[in-house]
């Protein structure tokens, strides 16, 4: 694809066949708690991992070039590609490879995507039953210019890898849909095993690194879910390391315990690239122990994934086979679903409603 009119300054990935990839801004983002982490810094040893490489791993990814589909594990630079890819699960990427939204903390190339693919369905259901998956994770990009955010897609793929491998588990992450309960319910009646939407960062924090989102937005959306479906699992992730301080963990744990969500992922955050937000520490594995004890025993969640290399499907197949949904919560309605996000502005009609993001401005 050509990249005519794209910043020169900034992070843009090149490649992407499936959109106007943008620039995410410079390298002068500030860190709002502490001291930043140099980039080139070694990273602790409990954050090593393998070179990927063994046979499955490489059968897998030529599946997915065969298929043109697009995986979150590469798009983001997981870093437990090697380890999910040799055990033959990977989480799919559906609605293209380019994102609406520019995440601070986010690999995945922002910009304008192109037409809706909708055979894409089809061919993750196929992926599906050639790697005779036992659990399937399906994710997406956002795509804000589309009226219902992609859930139609979000459904077929569901149906058709039910269809193709019936008794293979089904997990989604979905956007936010922007508040959208009418789209939230095309997903939900779809009736995937697990329905997950991160919430990524403290509540401090969510307009600076998340500012397509809304910090309540998205805890509420998942409270929504458990009202119009009681008995499906809900889960998020918040990733550690971006500012954030205990007192703020904690709070954003008790603020999801109040939508009823059942799962929670907890990892470090690792920087994409210098044009990404900065690591303000290394949290450590007792950290993230401490942290799964208190989610479970004191707060009541369900399960608590939480480790450094913990991300939002790691060990997904086992949450959805041993975790049991607990209820509807205290939030039951999507809040936020009409106020914009903070440096949320909308893009020219030509654009169909894109959401682009202004660049943060340091206070005097």
């Amino acid at each position: 694809m050509s990249n005519e009119g794209a910043p020169v300054r900034g992070y843009a990935p090149k490649g992407k066949d499936t959109g106007i990839v943008k620039s995410k801004g410079t390298a002068k983002l500030p860190i709002l708690q502490g001291e930043a982490i140099p980039i080139d810094a070694r990273k602790p040893g409990w954050l090593k991992v393998r070179s990927p490489g063994g046979p499955n791993y490489i059968r897998l990814k030529k599946l997915m070039r065969g298929q043109r589909l697009h995986s979150v594990c590469e798009e983001a630079g997981c870093p437990n590609i090697g380890e999910c890819w040799e055990a033959g699960t990977a989480t799919f990427l559906i609605l293209g490879d380019v994102c609406t939204r520019a995440c601070k903390y986010c690999a995945i190339a922002h910009g304008m995507p192109t037409e809706l693919d909708w055979d894409e369905p089809r061919r993750v259901a196929e992926a599906v039953t050639e790697l005779e998956l036992e659990h399937v994770v399906i994710t997406s990009v956002n795509r804000d210019e589309l009226a219902d955010g992609g859930a139609a897609i979000f459904a077929e793929t569901i149906r058709l890898c039910r269809e193709a491998r019936p008794g293979c588990t089904v997990e989604v992450l979905i956007p936010d849909f922007k508040g959208d309960e009418n789209a939230l319910r095309v997903v939900v009646e779809a009736r995937p095993d697990i329905l997950n939407h991160n919430l990524e960062t403290v509540e401090r924090l969510h307009p600076w690194a998340r500012p397509g989102g809304r910090y309540w937005r998205s805890i509420s959306l998942l409270g929504a879910a458990k009202r119009m479906d009681p008995g499906m699992l809900t889960k998020s992730g918040i990733m550690l390391g971006l500012g954030e301080t205990t007192d703020e963990i904690r709070q954003a744990m008790v603020d999801l315990r109040k939508a009823s969500v059942d799962i929670l992922t907890l990892g470090q955050y690792l920087r994409p690239s210098p044009h990404h937000a900065p690591v303000a520490r290394w949290v450590t594995p007792e950290e993230f122990a401490e942290w799964k004890r208190l989610g479970e025993e004191e707060l009541g969640f369900q399960h608590v994934e939480s480790g450094p290399l913990v991300r939002s499907s790691y060990h997904a197949e086992k949450q959805a086979r041993t975790v049991q949904a607990g209820g509807v919560g205290e939030i039951r309605e999507v809040m936020e679903a009409d106020v914009p996000a903070p440096a949320e502005v909308i893009s020219a009609p030509a654009a169909s409603g894109l959401v682009q993001i202004e660049p943060l401005r340091r206070r005097a």
